[in-house]
Protein backbone atom coordinates (compact mmCIF):
# COMPACT_ATOMS: atom_id res chain seq x y z
CA UNK A 1 0.00 0.00 0.00
CA UNK A 2 1.42 3.38 -1.01
CA UNK A 3 0.79 6.15 1.51
CA UNK A 4 -0.57 9.40 0.11
CA UNK A 5 1.82 12.29 0.79
CA UNK A 6 0.07 15.39 2.07
CA UNK A 7 0.63 18.41 -0.14
CA UNK A 8 0.85 21.85 1.47
CA UNK A 9 -2.56 23.54 1.37
CA UNK A 10 -4.25 26.70 2.57
CA UNK A 11 -7.43 25.61 4.37
CA UNK A 12 -6.21 27.07 7.69
CA UNK A 13 -4.59 30.21 6.27
CA UNK A 14 -5.16 33.13 8.63
CA UNK A 15 -5.68 30.91 11.68
CA UNK A 16 -3.14 31.59 14.42
CA UNK A 17 -2.03 28.72 16.63
CA UNK A 18 0.21 28.75 19.67
CA UNK A 19 1.64 25.41 20.77
CA UNK A 20 2.94 25.00 24.32
CA UNK A 21 5.69 22.38 24.41
CA UNK A 22 8.37 21.38 21.94
CA UNK A 23 8.54 17.63 22.37
CA UNK A 24 7.59 15.13 19.69
CA UNK A 25 3.87 15.95 20.02
CA UNK A 26 4.33 19.71 19.86
CA UNK A 27 6.68 19.51 16.88
CA UNK A 28 4.28 17.15 15.11
CA UNK A 29 1.44 19.57 15.80
CA UNK A 30 3.42 22.47 14.38
CA UNK A 31 4.11 20.45 11.24
CA UNK A 32 0.61 19.05 10.69
CA UNK A 33 -1.04 22.45 11.16
CA UNK A 34 1.52 24.35 9.07
CA UNK A 35 1.03 21.92 6.19
CA UNK A 36 -2.61 23.05 6.13
CA UNK A 37 -1.57 26.70 5.93
CA UNK A 38 -1.95 27.69 9.60
CA UNK A 39 0.18 30.38 11.23
CA UNK A 40 1.91 28.39 13.99
CA UNK A 41 4.14 29.57 16.82
CA UNK A 42 5.60 27.02 19.22
CA UNK A 43 7.13 27.81 22.59
CA UNK A 44 9.48 25.36 24.32
CA UNK A 45 10.75 26.20 27.79
CA UNK A 46 14.09 24.36 27.39
CA UNK A 47 17.00 26.19 25.76
CA UNK A 48 17.15 23.56 23.00
CA UNK A 49 14.90 20.94 21.47
CA UNK A 50 15.91 17.74 23.19
CA UNK A 51 14.32 14.39 24.01
CA UNK A 52 15.34 12.49 27.12
CA UNK A 53 16.07 8.79 26.65
CA UNK A 54 17.20 6.78 23.67
CA UNK A 55 15.17 4.39 21.56
CA UNK A 56 11.58 4.82 20.45
CA UNK A 57 9.32 2.30 18.74
CA UNK A 58 6.96 3.55 16.04
CA UNK A 59 4.28 1.10 14.91
CA UNK A 60 2.74 1.24 11.44
CA UNK A 61 0.04 3.61 12.70
CA UNK A 62 2.80 6.15 13.35
CA UNK A 63 4.87 5.35 10.28
CA UNK A 64 1.86 6.00 8.03
CA UNK A 65 1.57 9.52 9.46
CA UNK A 66 5.26 10.22 9.03
CA UNK A 67 4.96 9.09 5.42
CA UNK A 68 1.87 11.27 4.98
CA UNK A 69 3.86 14.26 6.21
CA UNK A 70 6.57 13.50 3.63
CA UNK A 71 9.15 12.25 6.13
CA UNK A 72 9.46 8.59 5.12
CA UNK A 73 12.95 8.82 3.62
CA UNK A 74 14.32 10.86 6.51
CA UNK A 75 13.01 8.67 9.33
CA UNK A 76 13.97 5.47 7.54
CA UNK A 77 17.47 6.85 6.97
CA UNK A 78 17.81 7.83 10.63
CA UNK A 79 16.17 4.77 12.18
CA UNK A 80 16.12 1.00 11.85
CA UNK A 81 13.51 -1.35 10.36
CA UNK A 82 13.47 -4.52 12.49
CA UNK A 83 12.55 -7.80 10.88
CA UNK A 84 10.34 -8.97 13.72
CA UNK A 85 9.39 -8.56 17.36
CA UNK A 86 10.14 -11.41 19.73
CA UNK A 87 8.74 -12.00 23.20
CA UNK A 88 10.88 -14.35 25.30
CA UNK A 89 10.60 -15.66 28.83
CA UNK A 90 13.03 -13.78 31.08
CA UNK A 91 13.83 -16.83 33.20
CA UNK A 92 14.51 -19.34 30.40
CA UNK A 93 14.99 -16.95 27.39
CA UNK A 94 12.81 -19.34 25.34
CA UNK A 95 10.77 -17.59 22.61
CA UNK A 96 7.04 -17.49 23.34
CA UNK A 97 5.75 -15.22 20.54
CA UNK A 98 7.30 -13.95 17.32
CA UNK A 99 5.61 -11.20 15.30
CA UNK A 100 7.04 -10.97 11.78
CA UNK A 101 7.16 -7.56 10.10
CA UNK A 102 7.24 -9.14 6.67
CA UNK A 103 5.51 -8.22 3.40
CA UNK A 104 2.19 -9.60 4.63
CA UNK A 105 2.45 -7.37 7.72
CA UNK A 106 3.22 -4.36 5.55
CA UNK A 107 0.27 -5.05 3.25
CA UNK A 108 -2.06 -5.57 6.19
CA UNK A 109 -1.15 -2.34 8.00
CA UNK A 110 0.03 -0.20 5.10
CA UNK A 111 3.28 0.65 6.83
CA UNK A 112 6.53 -0.61 8.34
CA UNK A 113 7.61 -0.99 11.96
CA UNK A 114 10.32 1.52 12.84
CA UNK A 115 12.67 2.02 15.76
CA UNK A 116 14.45 5.36 15.99
CA UNK A 117 16.40 7.44 18.46
CA UNK A 118 14.10 9.94 20.18
CA UNK A 119 16.38 12.86 19.49
CA UNK A 120 16.61 11.93 15.80
CA UNK A 121 12.83 11.87 15.39
CA UNK A 122 12.43 15.16 17.22
CA UNK A 123 15.10 16.82 15.08
CA UNK A 124 13.39 15.64 11.90
CA UNK A 125 9.99 16.93 13.07
CA UNK A 126 11.40 20.27 14.19
CA UNK A 127 13.20 20.82 10.88
CA UNK A 128 10.14 19.80 8.88
CA UNK A 129 7.86 22.10 10.90
CA UNK A 130 10.18 25.04 10.29
CA UNK A 131 10.38 24.25 6.58
CA UNK A 132 6.57 24.17 6.50
CA UNK A 133 6.48 27.69 7.92
CA UNK A 134 6.12 27.24 11.69
CA UNK A 135 8.02 29.54 14.06
CA UNK A 136 9.67 27.68 16.94
CA UNK A 137 11.11 29.38 20.03
CA UNK A 138 13.31 27.94 22.76
CA UNK A 139 13.64 29.29 26.27
CA UNK A 140 10.04 30.48 26.40
CA UNK A 141 7.54 29.05 28.87
CA UNK A 142 3.77 29.25 28.51
CA UNK A 143 2.43 30.20 31.93
CA UNK A 144 -1.29 30.31 31.24
CA UNK A 145 -3.94 31.78 28.98
CA UNK A 146 -7.24 33.64 28.97
CA UNK A 147 -9.98 32.82 26.49
CA UNK A 148 -12.10 35.55 24.96
CA UNK A 149 -14.81 35.66 22.31
CA UNK A 150 -12.58 35.56 19.25
CA UNK A 151 -9.38 33.97 20.49
CA UNK A 152 -6.99 33.44 23.36
CA UNK A 153 -4.44 35.62 25.14
CA UNK A 154 -1.41 33.52 26.06
CA UNK A 155 0.94 34.52 28.88
CA UNK A 156 4.57 33.64 28.22
CA UNK A 157 7.89 34.12 29.99
CA UNK A 158 11.29 34.50 28.36
CA UNK A 159 13.28 32.43 30.81
CA UNK A 160 16.76 33.84 30.19
CA UNK A 161 15.64 37.46 30.63
CA UNK A 162 12.91 36.78 33.18
CA UNK A 163 10.52 38.98 31.20
CA UNK A 164 6.86 38.27 30.50
CA UNK A 165 4.48 39.25 27.74
CA UNK A 166 1.10 38.39 26.28
CA UNK A 167 0.58 37.08 22.78
CA UNK A 168 -2.64 36.55 20.86
CA UNK A 169 -3.84 33.52 18.94
CA UNK A 170 -7.00 31.86 17.73
CA UNK A 171 -6.15 28.51 19.35
CA UNK A 172 -3.77 27.30 22.05
CA UNK A 173 -2.70 23.65 21.86
CA UNK A 174 -1.13 22.45 25.11
CA UNK A 175 1.45 19.76 24.45
CA UNK A 176 3.04 20.68 27.78
CA UNK A 177 3.67 17.22 29.19
CA UNK A 178 2.68 15.06 32.13
CA UNK A 179 2.93 18.05 34.49
CA UNK A 180 0.78 20.22 32.24
CA UNK A 181 -0.30 23.67 33.39
CA UNK A 182 -3.53 23.38 31.40
CA UNK A 183 -4.61 19.89 32.44
CA UNK A 184 -5.12 21.35 35.91
CA UNK A 185 -7.90 23.52 34.52
CA UNK A 186 -9.83 20.37 33.58
CA UNK A 187 -9.08 18.06 36.51
CA UNK A 188 -7.09 18.19 39.72
CA UNK A 189 -5.14 14.95 39.63
CA UNK A 190 -1.61 13.68 40.07
CA UNK A 191 0.57 11.20 38.17
CA UNK A 192 0.01 7.57 39.19
CA UNK A 193 3.33 5.76 39.81
CA UNK A 194 3.30 2.17 38.61
CA UNK A 195 5.95 0.98 41.12
CA UNK A 196 8.20 0.17 38.11
CA UNK A 197 11.37 1.96 37.06
CA UNK A 198 13.32 1.90 33.81
CA UNK A 199 17.08 1.96 33.33
CA UNK A 200 18.33 2.64 29.81
CA UNK A 201 21.59 2.33 27.99
CA UNK A 202 23.10 2.40 24.52
CA UNK A 203 26.33 0.90 23.23
CA UNK A 204 28.04 0.07 19.94
CA UNK A 205 26.32 -2.88 18.32
CA UNK A 206 28.76 -4.11 15.62
CA UNK A 207 31.54 -4.67 18.17
CA UNK A 208 29.30 -6.52 20.63
CA UNK A 209 30.11 -10.24 20.16
CA UNK A 210 26.83 -11.43 21.67
CA UNK A 211 24.53 -9.00 19.85
CA UNK A 212 26.18 -8.04 16.54
CA UNK A 213 23.63 -10.01 14.50
CA UNK A 214 20.57 -8.50 16.19
CA UNK A 215 17.87 -7.52 13.69
CA UNK A 216 14.78 -7.68 15.89
CA UNK A 217 13.04 -6.02 18.79
CA UNK A 218 13.38 -8.53 21.63
CA UNK A 219 11.49 -8.33 24.91
CA UNK A 220 12.35 -10.69 27.76
CA UNK A 221 9.34 -10.64 30.09
CA UNK A 222 9.43 -12.12 33.55
CA UNK A 223 8.32 -11.88 37.16
CA UNK A 224 8.37 -8.24 38.27
CA UNK A 225 10.75 -7.20 35.48
CA UNK A 226 11.44 -7.10 31.74
CA UNK A 227 14.40 -6.38 29.47
CA UNK A 228 14.19 -4.90 25.95
CA UNK A 229 16.81 -4.86 23.18
CA UNK A 230 16.80 -3.51 19.62
CA UNK A 231 19.16 -1.84 17.13
CA UNK A 232 19.20 1.89 16.36
CA UNK A 233 20.80 4.05 13.67
CA UNK A 234 21.17 1.42 10.95
CA UNK A 235 22.38 -1.16 13.41
CA UNK A 236 25.28 0.94 14.68
CA UNK A 237 23.78 1.35 18.14
CA UNK A 238 22.27 -1.15 20.59
CA UNK A 239 19.40 0.17 22.70
CA UNK A 240 18.63 -1.68 25.94
CA UNK A 241 15.99 -1.02 28.58
CA UNK A 242 15.83 -2.77 31.96
CA UNK A 243 12.57 -2.36 33.91
CA UNK A 244 11.77 -3.70 37.36
CA UNK A 245 9.37 -3.28 40.25
CA UNK A 246 10.74 -1.23 43.14
CA UNK A 247 10.33 -3.04 46.49
CA UNK A 248 10.83 0.25 48.34
CA UNK A 249 8.01 1.95 46.47
CA UNK A 250 5.74 -1.04 46.97
CA UNK A 251 6.50 -1.23 50.69
CA UNK A 252 5.67 2.44 51.16
CA UNK A 253 2.47 2.09 49.15
CA UNK A 254 1.19 -0.92 51.08
CA UNK A 255 2.14 0.48 54.48
CA UNK A 256 0.88 3.97 53.73
CA UNK A 257 4.24 5.53 54.62
CA UNK A 258 6.12 8.28 52.80
CA UNK A 259 7.53 7.14 49.47
CA UNK A 260 11.30 7.75 49.17
CA UNK A 261 12.19 10.10 46.33
CA UNK A 262 14.88 7.76 45.02
CA UNK A 263 12.77 4.62 44.73
CA UNK A 264 14.20 2.33 42.09
CA UNK A 265 17.75 3.45 42.90
CA UNK A 266 20.99 1.66 42.04
CA UNK A 267 20.86 -0.44 45.20
CA UNK A 268 17.54 -1.94 44.09
CA UNK A 269 18.74 -2.28 40.50
CA UNK A 270 21.70 -4.42 41.53
CA UNK A 271 19.46 -7.28 42.71
CA UNK A 272 16.30 -6.72 40.65
CA UNK A 273 17.24 -9.26 37.95
CA UNK A 274 18.84 -11.95 40.12
CA UNK A 275 16.00 -14.35 39.29
CA UNK A 276 16.33 -13.93 35.50
CA UNK A 277 18.46 -15.86 33.01
CA UNK A 278 22.23 -15.33 33.19
CA UNK A 279 22.19 -13.80 29.71
CA UNK A 280 20.04 -10.89 30.94
CA UNK A 281 22.15 -10.47 34.07
CA UNK A 282 25.23 -10.29 31.86
CA UNK A 283 23.80 -7.38 29.88
CA UNK A 284 23.05 -5.08 32.80
CA UNK A 285 26.52 -3.55 32.88
CA UNK A 286 25.59 -1.42 29.85
CA UNK A 287 22.84 0.45 31.68
CA UNK A 288 23.26 4.11 32.62
CA UNK A 289 23.31 4.40 36.40
CA UNK A 290 23.24 8.17 36.82
CA UNK A 291 19.53 8.42 36.05
CA UNK A 292 16.47 6.20 35.99
CA UNK A 293 12.86 6.71 35.01
CA UNK A 294 10.09 6.17 37.56
CA UNK A 295 7.26 4.97 35.35
CA UNK A 296 3.96 6.79 35.88
CA UNK A 297 0.81 7.59 33.98
CA UNK A 298 -2.41 9.45 34.77
CA UNK A 299 -6.03 8.44 34.85
CA UNK A 300 -7.71 8.76 31.43
CA UNK A 301 -9.51 12.02 30.67
CA UNK A 302 -12.90 11.89 28.98
CA UNK A 303 -12.64 15.52 27.86
CA UNK A 304 -9.56 17.39 26.65
CA UNK A 305 -11.15 20.79 26.02
CA UNK A 306 -10.03 23.46 28.46
CA UNK A 307 -12.11 26.19 26.82
CA UNK A 308 -13.55 27.07 23.43
CA UNK A 309 -10.01 27.99 22.34
CA UNK A 310 -7.71 25.69 24.34
CA UNK A 311 -7.16 21.93 24.17
CA UNK A 312 -4.65 19.61 25.88
CA UNK A 313 -2.86 16.94 23.87
CA UNK A 314 -0.01 14.47 24.12
CA UNK A 315 1.18 13.61 27.62
CA UNK A 316 -0.81 16.55 28.97
CA UNK A 317 -3.94 14.61 28.04
CA UNK A 318 -2.90 10.96 28.15
CA UNK A 319 0.53 10.06 29.58
CA UNK A 320 0.70 6.26 29.15
CA UNK A 321 2.84 3.53 30.55
CA UNK A 322 5.30 2.35 27.94
CA UNK A 323 4.09 -1.20 27.34
CA UNK A 324 2.29 -0.60 24.04
CA UNK A 325 5.13 1.56 22.70
CA UNK A 326 2.61 4.15 21.51
CA UNK A 327 3.19 7.27 23.59
CA UNK A 328 4.89 9.24 20.81
CA UNK A 329 2.48 7.91 18.20
CA UNK A 330 -0.53 8.93 20.30
CA UNK A 331 0.80 12.49 20.36
CA UNK A 332 1.36 12.44 16.59
CA UNK A 333 -2.17 11.08 16.11
CA UNK A 334 -3.46 13.98 18.23
CA UNK A 335 -1.62 16.45 16.03
CA UNK A 336 -2.89 14.99 12.78
CA UNK A 337 -6.45 14.65 14.09
CA UNK A 338 -6.63 18.33 15.06
CA UNK A 339 -5.12 19.51 11.79
CA UNK A 340 -7.31 17.17 9.74
CA UNK A 341 -10.64 17.98 11.40
CA UNK A 342 -9.94 21.73 11.41
CA UNK A 343 -8.89 21.78 7.74
CA UNK A 344 -11.91 19.70 6.71
CA UNK A 345 -14.26 22.05 8.56
CA UNK A 346 -12.55 25.08 7.00
CA UNK A 347 -12.80 23.58 3.52
CA UNK A 348 -16.57 23.32 4.02
CA UNK A 349 -16.78 26.86 5.34
CA UNK A 350 -17.78 25.50 8.75
CA UNK A 351 -14.77 26.32 10.92
CA UNK A 352 -16.34 26.73 14.34
CA UNK A 353 -13.58 26.23 16.88
CA UNK A 354 -15.66 25.05 19.86
CA UNK A 355 -17.22 22.39 17.62
CA UNK A 356 -13.87 21.33 16.13
CA UNK A 357 -12.18 21.00 19.52
CA UNK A 358 -15.15 19.04 20.88
CA UNK A 359 -15.01 16.72 17.87
CA UNK A 360 -11.26 16.16 18.27
CA UNK A 361 -11.68 15.41 21.97
CA UNK A 362 -14.61 13.10 21.24
CA UNK A 363 -12.49 11.07 18.84
CA UNK A 364 -9.20 11.07 20.67
CA UNK A 365 -10.18 10.75 24.35
CA UNK A 366 -11.71 7.24 24.13
CA UNK A 367 -8.98 6.08 21.76
CA UNK A 368 -6.23 7.14 24.14
CA UNK A 369 -8.10 5.92 27.22
CA UNK A 370 -8.10 2.43 25.74
CA UNK A 371 -4.36 2.61 25.07
CA UNK A 372 -3.68 3.81 28.60
CA UNK A 373 -5.81 1.14 30.28
CA UNK A 374 -4.60 -1.62 27.97
CA UNK A 375 -1.03 -0.53 28.71
CA UNK A 376 -1.63 -1.07 32.42
CA UNK A 377 -3.09 -4.52 31.77
CA UNK A 378 -0.31 -5.44 29.34
CA UNK A 379 2.34 -4.45 31.87
CA UNK A 380 0.81 -6.62 34.57
CA UNK A 381 0.59 -9.54 32.13
CA UNK A 382 4.29 -9.24 31.33
CA UNK A 383 5.28 -9.40 34.99
CA UNK A 384 3.28 -12.31 36.42
CA UNK A 385 4.91 -15.14 38.34
CA UNK A 386 4.25 -18.78 39.17
CA UNK A 387 1.40 -20.58 37.44
CA UNK A 388 0.22 -17.31 35.91
CA UNK A 389 3.54 -17.01 34.09
CA UNK A 390 3.17 -20.49 32.60
CA UNK A 391 -0.38 -19.75 31.48
CA UNK A 392 0.76 -16.45 29.97
CA UNK A 393 3.54 -18.14 28.05
CA UNK A 394 1.16 -20.73 26.60
CA UNK A 395 -1.35 -18.00 25.70
CA UNK A 396 1.39 -16.17 23.79
CA UNK A 397 2.37 -19.36 21.99
CA UNK A 398 -1.23 -19.97 20.95
CA UNK A 399 -1.49 -16.42 19.61
CA UNK A 400 1.60 -17.08 17.50
CA UNK A 401 0.09 -20.22 16.00
CA UNK A 402 -2.87 -18.26 14.62
CA UNK A 403 -3.10 -14.76 13.21
CA UNK A 404 -1.98 -12.35 15.90
CA UNK A 405 -3.15 -9.37 13.83
CA UNK A 406 -6.58 -9.50 15.46
CA UNK A 407 -5.05 -8.58 18.80
CA UNK A 408 -3.41 -5.38 17.53
CA UNK A 409 -5.63 -4.27 14.63
CA UNK A 410 -7.38 -1.80 16.94
CA UNK A 411 -4.00 -0.22 17.79
CA UNK A 412 -2.00 -0.35 14.56
CA UNK A 413 -4.85 -0.06 12.09
CA UNK A 414 -6.17 3.26 13.41
CA UNK A 415 -6.89 6.26 11.19
CA UNK A 416 -8.39 9.42 12.72
CA UNK A 417 -10.09 10.17 9.40
CA UNK A 418 -12.54 7.31 9.99
CA UNK A 419 -13.88 8.97 13.16
CA UNK A 420 -14.60 5.51 14.55
CA UNK A 421 -14.43 6.52 18.22
CA UNK A 422 -16.72 9.48 17.60
CA UNK A 423 -19.28 7.14 16.11
CA UNK A 424 -18.85 4.55 18.87
CA UNK A 425 -17.13 5.79 22.06
CA UNK A 426 -17.49 2.30 23.56
CA UNK A 427 -14.52 1.31 21.37
CA UNK A 428 -12.45 3.06 24.01
CA UNK A 429 -13.27 0.39 26.57
CA UNK A 430 -11.39 -2.83 27.19
CA UNK A 431 -12.77 -5.92 25.43
CA UNK A 432 -15.72 -7.50 27.20
CA UNK A 433 -13.59 -10.40 28.42
CA UNK A 434 -11.42 -7.97 30.43
CA UNK A 435 -14.13 -5.74 31.84
CA UNK A 436 -13.72 -7.15 35.36
CA UNK A 437 -9.95 -6.62 35.41
CA UNK A 438 -8.74 -4.04 37.94
CA UNK A 439 -5.37 -2.32 38.02
CA UNK A 440 -3.32 -3.69 40.90
CA UNK A 441 -2.20 -0.23 42.04
CA UNK A 442 -5.87 0.73 42.40
CA UNK A 443 -6.53 -2.44 44.39
CA UNK A 444 -3.70 -1.71 46.82
CA UNK A 445 -4.81 1.86 47.39
CA UNK A 446 -8.43 0.79 47.90
CA UNK A 447 -7.47 -1.94 50.36
CA UNK A 448 -5.09 0.33 52.23
CA UNK A 449 -7.76 2.98 52.61
CA UNK A 450 -10.03 0.24 53.86
CA UNK A 451 -7.42 -0.39 56.58
CA UNK A 452 -6.36 -3.82 55.38
CA UNK A 453 -3.29 -5.30 57.07
CA UNK A 454 -0.03 -4.77 55.11
CA UNK A 455 0.40 -8.53 54.58
CA UNK A 456 -2.94 -8.55 52.72
CA UNK A 457 -1.69 -5.98 50.23
CA UNK A 458 0.15 -7.80 47.45
CA UNK A 459 0.88 -7.11 43.80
Amino acid sequence: MTQHILQASAELRGQRFIIAGGGIGGAAGALALSLRGADVTLYERAPEFKEVGAGLQIGPHGVRMLEKWGLKDKVFAAGYLPERMQFRDAITTEPILTMDFDEDFQRHYGGRYLVIHRSDLLSILVEAAQEAGATLHNGVQVLGADTHADGVTVHIEHRAEGTREDVEADILVAFDGIHSVFRGEIVRDEPVPSAYVAYRGTSELPTDPDMSGLKDVIGYIGPRCHFIQYPLRHGELLNQVAVFQSPRYLKALTEGTEVPDDWGNNEEFRTAFDHTHEFIQGRLGSMWLDTWWQMSDREPLDNWVVSDRIIVMGDAAHPPLQYLASGAVMAMEDAECLALYASQAAAKGELDWPSVLAEVSGERAPRCARIQITGRFWGELWHVDGVSRLIRNETFRQAGRTSWYRYVDWLWGYDAGRREYLRDPSKGELPEELQEWEYQIHKIIARREGEAAPEELTI
